[in-house]
């Protein structure tokens, strides 16, 4: 009889706060399934890496190791780079067997998880001013995915009607359009007395920070609105059951992804060229390289979390195994900045770069790279 573990696959970051922040939510993740061994790695710039979660499942005698993306919605890294850390793995290790489970993808325990950090951020202050007449800024990652970046719009429409806020804009740190600086510049020529600015986000990192120090720019040129920054989504206990729900659902059978949009299954308008794309990771020269070391994850190996991974697409997408990446908080920095975002994967431009560290890959470009509001146009200094 095989023996289930669980591995939270994370992307990593260069912020210690950002890890420490994941660590948090894995072992949160542990305690929701103390039945199951579980671990976790990460899939770049930061330790333990993918492999170094697995092999210390492997250790603790497990055969089937249920994978989930610790991120919000798929796009790349949830599609691409882990499918192809668990496939390379399971491949290396013959008798164990990983199944991966789907994003958390819009979901009504995070919608109330996200109401709650909104909710948390008016409470800061005693001004009373009716939501009526209050604007909500939901800001997503950004990726190179249309179907990852129009979960966004659907979260900030729910949040919208469900809590009766006057009107709601959306925007996105990087990648995607419009990005924050824009999309606040045509917020504060609504007319609303105050503007909460929620970043969509499971973890801080540079990207988090980012966007508060542009929401703070913004409230100093803009003193006649009141500018309120809501929390992110962090380790709010319905996240945590979030996560282990998706578990659930790889040992239940019913881990459904939505590939209906999915770019590489499907010809969505603008990126007719990806579809049925080779699956591959593009993180293999950052593996394990920046945070993680003094993070007390001893892979010795004796975690308080049971968190494991598994990677089995019952789905069929076109050389596509993938489930579903988020809007993950990530800061990619290569040696270039690719018009501001930090994610060599997710930027705009289609090239095939060479870098020092000795990869080649090519990245095909959004439908419209040099929109003014998009990456390309982006003043590093405003976000």
């Amino acid at each position: 009889m095989s023996k289930i573990g669980v591995m939270v696959c994370g992307h990593g970051s260069r912020d210690v706060e950002a890890i420490t922040e994941f660590q948090a939510v894995a072992r949160g993740i542990a305690q929701r399934l103390p039945q199951y061994p579980a671990d976790y790695g990460f899939l770049e710039f930061a330790k333990p890496i993918i492999r170094d979660g697995l092999d210390a499942l492997r250790k603790q005698g497990v055969t089937r190791c249920l994978a989930v993306p610790g991120m919000l919605f798929a796009a790349g890294h949830a599609k691409d780079d882990i499918p192809s850390v668990l496939n390379k793995y399971q491949a290396d290790h013959p008798g164990f067997r990983i199944e991966y489970g789907r994003d958390l993808a819009v979901d009504l325990k995070l919608l109330r998880a996200a109401g709650d950090r909104i909710e948390q951020a008016e409470r800061t202050v005693s001004r009373k001013v009716p939501r009526a007449e209050t604007l909500l800024v939901v800001v997503g990652r950004g990726t190179s995915d249309p179907d990852a970046n129009s979960n966004i719009s659907k979260v900030a429409r729910m949040l919208w009607e469900g809590m009766g806020f006057g009107w709601t804009e959306v925007c996105y740190s990087g990648v995607a359009f419009p990005l924050v600086g824009p999309g606040l510049e045509h917020a504060v020529k609504l007319g609303y007395k105050r503007i909460i600015v929620f970043p969509y986000f499971l973890f801080t990192g540079i990207l988090v920070k980012r966007i508060y120090a542009i929401t703070d720019q913004m409230a100093a040129r803009h003193p006649e609105i009141e500018f309120l920054k809501a929390g992110y989504l962090n380790d709010h206990p319905l996240v945590l059951d979030a996560f282990a729900e998706r578990v659930q659902e790889i040992l239940a059978g019913d881990n459904k992804m939505n590939c209906q949009l999915c770019k590489y299954r499907e010809q969505a308008i603008g990126y007719e060229a990806e579809v049925g794309r080779v699956q591959e990771s593009h993180h293999h020269h950052v593996e394990g390289i920046g945070t993680g070391a003094a993070q007390g994850h001893d892979h010795g190996h004796d975690h308080a979390h049971d968190h494991g991974h598994d990677h089995g697409h019952p789905h069929d997408h076109h050389h596509h195994d993938h489930g579903h990446d988020h809007a993950h908080d990530h800061d990619h920095h290569h040696d270039h900045d690719h018009g501001g975002h930090h994610h060599h994967r997710d930027h705009g431009t289609a090239h095939g770069h060479d870098h020092a560290h000795g990869h080649t890959h090519t990245h095909f470009p959004p439908p419209f790279p040099d929109h003014p509001h998009g990456p390309g146009k982006r003043d590093p200094e405003r976000l």
